[in-house]
Parts: structure tokens; C-alpha cells; sequence
């Protein structure tokens, strides 16, 4: 390859804020060190509003560029109610995404170094087989999380166990990525469901040429070591942390930005507890009561990130109430004027990097879970779905550095969280002696230097590009 001809590398990460935000962070750092790189980032196009479209409209840097894929006419909103939907979604773009990349490499002077697939878009493996690239997965979560993956693949592939009898049991597994035995009620529940494929994707992994993780040697150091040490699992890139600055701002949420912000500012360092429970989260309405009974009796100042559930059957995000009266305890807001403030969207590591906010309630979502490393704030765990209660077994069990809410809890179990156990949670995470604040404090510091030149995370950065650029020779 010529000196001055460029190497173009191909994301498709799934078009879901999370999953495209880190997606892009990711290829931010990559462009960042090595000029000889440029980016393109193919967006695919769900029938359903994600919420995506104000941010994908300017390029985050001169080599990145977004290419819009038209949307297939033969996606049903018929796919859209299958078990297997998301995976049925990105068989039916693999036409589209083969034609246009080949165009663009046609139309531009320099090769094609590879692909790198979003976590749910392994199917695209294919298209980078026929355009002869090698494929890299993209993998949001952490490494303990793609270890117990990885593990539960191998059990039911290679030992042909049915993991539908793990669900509802007291069963503990040795995981390699983690230190002490795995219980199944922490397991991601797609996995006890064939239907939906899940471990279908996690199978594919295993053709990539190596596997981009969001998370840092010092945070994970025994799951990575575990990772790289198995000949059957590729070459794993931890490069983080990502942490996703704004996502979406519109006007309307730069004005609740600046309300929050200007109500944290009158509020003591370090005494506001802040709940929040990311892009899905939200509970019915015994539930939001069992919460509200127990930030008014901790007394404990607060900022509670109030989400209202999406209609029965649809597959909508939680929306906003019009008025949170409606769904709290009668007297609640009147009783906690001035101690605390319901919200509904909330800019999150605007209000996690804010020197008021000494606690956070937090559904363990990765992401999130790295916002309240990189800002040095301690965390309440309470899953809610996905893969957020072997986060939270991660925290709270393995790294000791979290108060455990209710692990295990999943959303559509029917199971209430008490107000007491609450309200237990909450005081024993604002206590400024509990020992996890000086563990968050240390992380904190950690992150910050595994990307800087010399740190963890920049020296598997130049490793993941030194195997890109050989692609391209």
C-alpha cells in the first residue's frame, strides 16, 4: 500500500444510542493514532425511532465518516415480534451492507483493513468473508461478562447441555473470568431461551480476528488474563474506558441539563444520592412508591431519574410523565421540597461528575458502571434485564466495591423491592466512612491513566492497530 493511500476500516455497530455511542468513541481513538486510517461507520435502519438521528449528523472527526444504509422494504413488523428479532434484523441488511461497502472501496483509491462488528451484528461476518476483510467484534460490556458468554456457548455447543434447566436454580458455576462460582440467577436471561439466538452470536465470535472489549487491565485484570490465556478465544483489546460524553442534546435537554446542574450546585459536596436507571429503565407504579417511601425516611438528599414505562406489548423506550404526581405517594414531592428533586431524562455523567453526587443507584448497565469509576462515584446496584445482573454480581461479590440492592432482580419477575431494603442500601452507600468509597477513588485514578500514553488501554490500542495495518499489505 502506498505511503499516502489510506486504509479504510468499517464499523457497523447496532443502532441503539449505547451500542453506537461506544461504537464511535472507539473509532475516535483508532483515528486518533494513526492518520493513515479512515473510518466509516455504516448505520443500519430499525423500523423503530432510536433516537439516533441528531447524532449521527455531523462527522466526530475528519477521517470518520457515517453512511446511512436505505431501509430494507422486506422488514416486517412481523421480524420485529420474533423471539430472534435482532438477529433476523441484521440477516436482512447483509445485501445492503456488502453493496455499499464494495461502492465506497470501488470509489475510493485505498483497501479495505477490515470490519468491526457491534457485539449483535456477528451476521455481517459473511460480508467481510466475501469481501475478503478480517472481522472484529465489538463488545460493549465488560470481559468477565464475554468470559461467562463464551462459557455458556461452550456448555451448550460442545457439552450439548440444555442451560433452560439452569433457570430458576440455586446452581453455581466456575467461570474462568471470575473468582468465585457464577449462580444461574445471575446469568443473562436470553440465554435460557433458544429461540432467541443469543448464543448464535456469541458462537460467531469465536471466527473473529479478535475481540474489542470496553473495559481496563486494571479493572478486569483477572477475566482479561483469563481471556488471553484460552488458545480457543481471539485476541483480546481492552480499550477502555469509553465513556460516552452527551448522546442526544436536544434544546429541550440542554434546558434540563442546566436546571439540574444549577439545583446540584446549591447542594454540599458529596451528599446527593442519584438514581438512575438508563435508556430501558423504569418500574410500575407499587414499586416506584416502595422507592420514594425509602428516600424520604433515609433523609438522604437526592436526584431521582423517574422514567415511565412504555405501553404493554410495545418494544418502545420508557417516555417521560407529564406529571410525576400521578405515580408518587401522595405528600412525597411536597415532603422532600428542598431535600430532593424528581427529574425525568437525565444528562448522567453531567450529574455523576458534579462535586455534589456522592452515590449512585444504578442498574449496572456497563456503561454506566464505567461512568461511576471514571467520576469516582460508588454504586447501589439494582439490575434490571440484559447481562446487568452479572455486573452487578461483579461488583458487589467479586470486586467488593458496590452495595447490593437485589442482585438478582429482574424486571418482569413480579418481585418488589422493599422500601426497607431501600433505604438500608441507600445509607450504607452515603456513609462516607464504608470502605468501597477509597476502592472507587483508587479505580478512578486508574482509568484516567490507562489512557494516556504508556497506560494499559494505549498500549493494546497500538497492538489492535499494528494487526489492522498488516491487513492491508
Amino acid at each position: 500500500m502506498s505511503a499516502d493511500a489510506k486504509a479504510t476500516l468499517v464499523f457497523i455497530p447496532f443502532p441503539i444510542m449505547s451500542h453506537l455511542v461506544s461504537a464511535v468513541e472507539t473509532a475516535k481513538l483508532l483515528a486518533d493514532r494513526d492518520d493513515r486510517l479512515s473510518i466509516t461507520i455504516l448505520l443500519m435502519k430499525l423500523p423503530v425511532d432510536t433516537k439516533i438521528g441528531s447524532y449521527t449528523t455531523k462527522s466526530p472527526h475528519p477521517r470518520i465518516n457515517f453512511l446511512h444504509l436505505q431501509e430494507n422494504k422486506s422488514v416486517t413488523s412481523g421480524m420485529l415480534g420474533a423471539k430472534n428479532r435482532t438477529l433476523l434484523f441484521v440477516e436482512s441488511q447483509k445485501g445492503l451492507a456488502r453493496d455499499a461497502v464494495a461502492e465506497m472501496m470501488e470509489s475510493q483509491k485505498g483497501r479495505l483493513a477490515g470490519f468491526v462488528l457491534d457485539m449483535f451484528c456477528t451476521p455481517m461476518i459473511d460480508v467481510a468473508n466475501e469481501l475478503g476483510a478480517p472481522a472484529y467484534i465489538f463488545f460493549p460490556g465488560g470481559s468477565a461478562c464475554l468470559g461467562l458468554m463464551f462459557h455458556l456457548q461452550s456448555l451448550s455447543d460442545d457439552h450439548s447441555e440444555n442451560l433452560k434447566e439452569y433457570e430458576d436454580s440455586d446452581v453455581e458455576v466456575s467461570i474462568s473470568t471470575y473468582v468465585n462460582p457464577v449462580p444461574s440467577k445471575v446469568w443473562p436471561a436470553k440465554v435460557f431461551d433458544k429461540e432467541i439466538g443469543f448464543l448464535d452470536f456469541v458462537r460467531q465470535y469465536r471466527e473473529s480476528k479478535g475481540i474489542i472489549v470496553n473495559t481496563f487491565l486494571e479493572f478486569e485484570h483477572h477475566a482479561i488474563s483469563s481471556l488471553s490465556a484460552d488458545a480457543r478465544i481471539p485476541q483480546v483489546y481492552p480499550l477502555g474506558p469509553m465513556i460516552q460524553g452527551g448522546g442526544e442534546e436536544t434544546d429541550e435537554n440542554k434546558r434540563k441539563r442546566e436546571e439540574i446542574i444549577a439545583w446540584l450546585d446549591e447542594q454540599p459536596h458529596s451528599s446527593v444520592v442519584f438514581l438512575c436507571f438508563g435508556t430501558y429503565g423504569c418500574f410500575e407504579g407499587d414499586q416506584v412508591k416502595e422507592i420514594a417511601t425509602a428516600l424520604e425516611q433515609s433523609g438522604v438528599r437526592f436526584l431521582w431519574s423517574l422514567r415511565k414505562p412504555p405501553p404493554e406489548g410495545t418494544i418502545e423506550f420508557p417516555g417521560e410523565y407529564e406529571n410525576s404526581e400521578q405515580v408518587l405517594p401522595e405528600g412525597f414531592l411536597r415532603n422532600t421540597s428542598g431535600v430532593g428533586k424528581v427529574i425525568g431524562w437525565a444528562p448522567q455523567m453531567a450529574v455523576l461528575s458534579h462535586p455534589a453526587v456522592g452515590g449512585f443507584v444504578s442498574h449496572c448497565g456497563w456503561n454506566s458502571i464505567l461512568e461511576s469509576v471514571w467520576c469516582g462515584v460508588p454504586v447501589a446496584a439494582w439490575p434490571l434485564s440484559a447481562e446487568q445482573q452479572s455486573n452487578a454480581f461483579l461488583l458487589v461479590k467479586e470486586f467488593e466495591m458496590a452495595v447490593e440492592i437485589k442482585i438478582d432482580y429482574r424486571r418482569d419477575s413480579g418481585v418488589i423491592v422493599t422500601a426497607g431494603t431501600i433505604e438500608s442500601a441507600i445509607r450504607q452507600l452515603m456513609d462516607p466512612e464504608n470502605k468501597i468509597r477509597l476502592m472507587v477513588k483508587e479505580l478512578h485514578d486508574k482509568s484516567r491513566v490507562a489512557l494516556v500514553e504508556g497506560g494499559s488501554s494505549y498500549n493494546f490500542l497500538g497492538r489492535l492497530l499494528e494487526n489492522v495495518m498488516d491487513n492491508t499489505h
